[in-house]
């Protein structure tokens, strides 16, 4: 019996101790605690691609005359070395291009003799060449990163396209770019006071320092009460200018053999002439420019007569386009490079240069075009377009125009 109570009493604890234990409540666990987050490692500040924070950066002008042995003296840079580096360089910096007022930079080490590690030279305002001066002499040339943004441009001439772009702080590149475009179109010697521009095109930046226009996306030229529009669209792998209804700006003739000038003396079949002091027909336009300015071939064609009229044209050139047209180019003060009798020319090729050869009071080109042989106005020669939109392309191309003739719209006329 004893036992029977020992063992019931044995068996209570051991229910009442697997009670306790059950019903306990359980012991909280640990907190995480949260690890630190890694603190950024900053970006390094890169120059020319190298570490400022590692160097001392020394900057300075190319002074009038100075090379890069001055320079590289200075920093007691042995001659030895110096003639090294000029000679490494040839295949990739010819060192005799360094231009007066370009700068250079040294970065130099930070210990107590602050030894030059690197040397700098910018070419241009987004190209330099690299030095490296350490125990390897090694070269390499880099360029600055290059920026752009989106910006639209309009105005009023007053005197001239160049004028009103400066007047209006618009990068008077955009005024050539314009030209460019509109040259088979509209003829900008002859534009008008109070014709007006607007233009949607991409600006390039280096530094936030402007370096030039890049893409012209759309324009809008008023000219003698006509609206002339110009779309960038891409066909055929390739960019051009088509108008709103899809025809190329391109044609088979530029407007004019020069690029900028002024009309002196207009075709007329009575002139009265400046040298001989008598009246006879004038069969072509003057254009009064520079001695030197480059004149371009209006169209592809091949040269048929090259030579030199002491008593009239002096240097000529003639060129045979097609079996219709052929054009003449008089006064010259000297050819193109290669240019010959048979020469193959294409389109905007420069040719020869504006002088005032022959019977002449002063530099200019006499520019004349014959149609089957007779002298016509060069200023009212048709040229037929290069070839227009694909009809495939119509689609992309008429959304893409209308969405821009839209966006010039909004830009409003400066004055």
């Amino acid at each position: 019996m004893k036992k029977y109570i020992a063992e019931v009493v044995f068996l209570l604890a051991a229910i009442s101790l697997i009670l306790v234990f059950a019903i306990r409540p359980p012991e909280p666990k640990p907190e995480k605690v949260p690890e630190p987050e890694p603190l950024p490692i900053p970006e390094p500040v890169l120059l020319f691609g190298l570490p400022v924070d590692s160097f001392t950066v020394e900057t300075a002008p190319i002074l009038r005359n100075e090379n890069l042995s001055d320079i590289l003296v200075k920093k007691n840079i042995s001659y030895q070395t110096i003639d090294q580096l000029a000679r490494k360089s040839k295949p990739i910096f010819d060192v005799r291009r360094i231009k007066h007022n370009n700068h250079y930079h040294f970065f130099l080490k930070n210990d107590s003799l602050q030894t030059p590690a690197y040397f700098v030279y910018e070419i241009d305002n987004t190209d330099y060449v690299v030095y490296e001066l350490q125990d390897s002499l090694h070269i390499y040339t880099g360029q600055k990163p290059i920026t752009t943004e989106l910006k639209t441009a309009s105005g009023t001439i007053k005197s001239s396209l160049w004028n009103t772009m400066q007047d209006n702080d618009i990068n008077p590149v955009l005024a050539i770019k314009l030209s460019d475009i509109y040259q088979w179109t509209i003829d900008f010697y002859g534009i008008q006071r109070n014709d007006q521009f607007r233009v949607i095109y991409e600006e390039m930046y280096v530094d936030s320092i402007s370096i030039g226009v890049g893409e012209i996306y759309a324009c809008q030229f008023q000219h003698m009460n006509q609206d002339f529009y110009a779309f960038q669209f891409e066909q055929d792998s390739s960019l051009s200018y088509f108008d709103q209804e899809g025809n190329s700006l391109k044609k088979a003739f530029l407007k004019s053999p020069l690029e900028f000038s002024r009309i002196s003396s207009r075709f007329s079949n009575s002139r009265y002439h400046p040298v001989l002091k008598i009246r006879r027909p004038h069969h072509g336009i003057d254009y009064a420019a520079p001695t030197g300015t480059p004149v371009r071939t209006i169209g592809d064609g091949v040269v048929t007569r090259k030579g030199y009229q002491r008593a009239g044209g002096g240097n000529y050139l003639y060129i045979k386009h097609n079996s219709v047209y052929t054009t003449c180019y008089m006064h010259l003060h000297g050819f193109a490079k290669g240019i010959a009798t048979g020469t193959r020319v294409k389109q905007g090729q420069v040719i020869g240069y504006v002088g005032s050869t022959g019977l002449s009071t002063g530099p200019h080109l006499d520019f004349r075009v014959f149609r089957n042989g007779s002298p016509m106005d060069p200023l009212k020669v048709e040229a037929p377009p290069v070839e227009p939109i694909h009809e495939d392309n119509l689609t992309a191309f008429t959304t893409l125009k209308d969405s821009l003739t839209t966006q010039l719209s909004l830009i409003p006329f400066q004055e």
